[in-house]
């Protein structure tokens, strides 16, 4: 069996589109660069994994991100901005570094578009996190990005499209042509009457810690 890697990927600009429009989005997002996600602590999949893939891309000042999730149960608890999604159901994680910086940040958005927002300075600022199991050092309250999501249970998939200018990402306001991040996008697929949701990540993780950036891939911009 080959060693998993984590995606290198040259980000197209993306043509305007309708972001109302799932088709519309779907089309716009045709040809670019797919990860798709796994399991790669593990010697095979769980028996109840389901795919996921995420296409990404760029527009003006902004990274766009749209994601198709197989899912059998689509679902969260949660009702409002900045809970703790990933104890709530489905979620999707987004984790972006430029690489010039310490700073990262960490994007959640849940099939009902319930959103969290988190910002790290540096790695022990989520060591700092875990140890007090409280993320409010790291919160940010005003929304930093826009999403929409598509939840189709007859097909058992949703859909999240994301945008995340590249403001609320870097520290320096230096453009996205010719800049490099570290990124990678994980899930929680939460099945009801089950104790454990499924975890799955783009990275080539050796351990099951999505915040090993040393194992995160690369965007080229």
């Amino acid at each position: 069996m080959s060693t998993p890697t984590s995606p290198d990927i040259t980000c197209p600009q993306i043509r305007a589109f309708d972001a109302a429009d799932l088709g519309a989005v779907t089309a716009a997002f045709h040809g670019a660069p797919a990860s798709v996600l796994g399991q790669a602590w593990r010697a095979h999949v769980e028996p109840d994994f389901r795919s996921a893939t995420v296409w990404t891309g760029w527009r003006e000042d902004q990274l766009l991100v749209f994601a198709e999730l197989n899912d059998a149960d689509i679902f969260s608890f949660a009702s409002q901005p900045n809970e703790r999604l990933w104890e709530r159901g489905d979620t999707l994680e987004i984790f972006l570094r430029p690489a010039q910086q310490a700073a990262y940040s960490e994007l959640q958005v849940a099939p009902n578009n319930c959103r969290l927002q988190l910002r790290y300075a540096d790695a022990e600022a989520v060591e700092y996190v875990r140890r007090h199991n409280s993320f409010g050092p790291a919160l940010i309250r005003e929304p930093t990005f826009r999403s929409r999501t598509w939840v189709h249970p007859e097909i058992r998939c949703w859909y999240a499209l994301v945008e995340i200018p590249a403001a609320s990402v870097c520290v320096t306001a230096d453009p996205l042509p010719g800049s490099t991040w570290h990124f990678s996008y994980s899930r929680y697929d939460y099945t009801r009457g089950q104790a454990q949701p499924v975890i799955s990540s783009t990275s080539a993780h050796t351990q099951l810690d999505f915040h090993r950036q040393a194992e995160w891939g690369i965007l080229r911009f």
